[in-house]
């Protein structure tokens, strides 16, 4: 029993080294966190000399990333509060108000960095600890058990106060997992790493298109039907269809029909029909055109409505993105760039 408190002792101590005090206003403060991406390796630049190893995230040259709550980090300039009492000013670099996530850059190298774990891999009941500030205590930690692991959210069976917001939730290896965001019905809410990981590279969910879910039917000719019950023709050719007799007409003036006459033995696809694409949005640079039918991503067929934004959140935006679009009966691959 002596060793394990020991060993926990140590892991606690280690993870209240990466973990800072952050003032962004006079109403009081939080903590964050001394972030260095271990997870995924990407084709970014890399730190030079002893800590060549070490990937330069984009606005961190020269200097140390901290990444706490948009919550936390309120405005432009901050001041942090390391471990060890050094007090730096920060400059914010990156906020997602909707991800309740911010990232500050401050003048200061050579700092231990917080080991990145897979918040994916988290187990229901599995051990972990939270470091942060609350009420002005300097790298309070408490413990707990994982409640229930989601994508969007990590739960934890422990205490959190007012200051804990933008400080680490780790596994019993030290490993951060998540960043304390709030509390709910008296559980710990984290945002897991992995959405950290992605809020850092940035992702497609800004693909720029408005689309409509419609079906695709893949027997005789190529033809849709959307779950409104209109039909109608697009600009590529393909066949909108529906069940209802309605008939309309689109913006091009095509002949709306209706489709009593389609066969029940003929196979539909879910796809998205882009009915808009934004000026200067990835999609517009991609090559797509308003009448696509957006068919799947990386050689993955759609089978539900939100595959889309699902796969935009999950997807490495450094590389380009396959995105299979179906125009006038024709396949075809368009590469989606990373958007800026």
């Amino acid at each position: 029993m002596t060793r394990i408190t020991d060993e926990l002792a140590t892991v606690a101590e280690n993870v209240r080294k990466v973990t800072v005090q952050v003032r962004s206003s006079s109403y009081g403060g939080g903590s964050g966190v001394i972030w260095q991406s271990s997870l995924h390796p990407l084709q970014l630049p890399r730190q030079q000399g002893r800590d060549k190893d070490k990937l330069l995230l984009p606005g961190t040259e020269g200097g140390s990333l901290i990444i706490t709550n948009a919550h936390v980090a309120t405005n432009n300039r901050a001041t942090v509060e390391l471990w060890d009492g050094r007090v730096f000013e920060a400059v914010r670099t990156n906020i997602d108000p909707t991800k309740d996530l911010a990232a500050l850059k401050i003048d200061a190298t050579d700092l231990p960095t917080a080991t990145i774990g897979n918040s994916d891999a988290l187990r229901v009941g599995e051990f972990v600890l939270a470091v942060g500030n609350p009420f002005g205590d300097s790298g309070a930690v408490t413990s707990g058990i994982i409640h229930a692991n989601h994508q969007r959210m990590v739960m934890a069976d422990i205490r959190l106060f007012p200051g804990n917001s933008g400080g680490p939730l780790a596994d019993c290896l030290g490993r951060v997992i998540g960043i304390n965001t709030m509390i709910v019905n008296g559980l710990a809410v984290a945002i897991p790493s992995l959405a950290v990981e992605r809020f850092l590279r940035g992702n497609r969910q800004k693909l720029g298109v408005t689309v409509q879910p419609v079906y695709v039917e893949t027997r005789h000719g190529t033809s849709l039907e959307n779950s409104s019950g209109a039909s109608l023709e697009n600009s590529s050719g393909a066949s909108l269809e529906n069940s209802s007799g309605a008939s309309l007409e689109n913006s091009s003036g095509a002949s709306l029909e209706n489709s009593s006459g389609a066969s029940l033995e003929n196979k539909r696809t879910l796809g998205l029909l882009v009915l808009s694409v934004n000026s200067g949005s990835a999609a517009e640079a991609a090559g797509v055109l308003v009448g696509d039918v957006l068919m799947g991503v990386s050689g993955q067929d759609f089978t539900r409505l939100d595959d889309l934004s699902k796969y935009l959140e999950r997807t490495d935006s450094t590389k380009p993105l396959p995105l299979q679009i179906l125009r006038g009966g024709q396949q075809l691959v368009c590469q989606v760039a990373e958007v800026v």
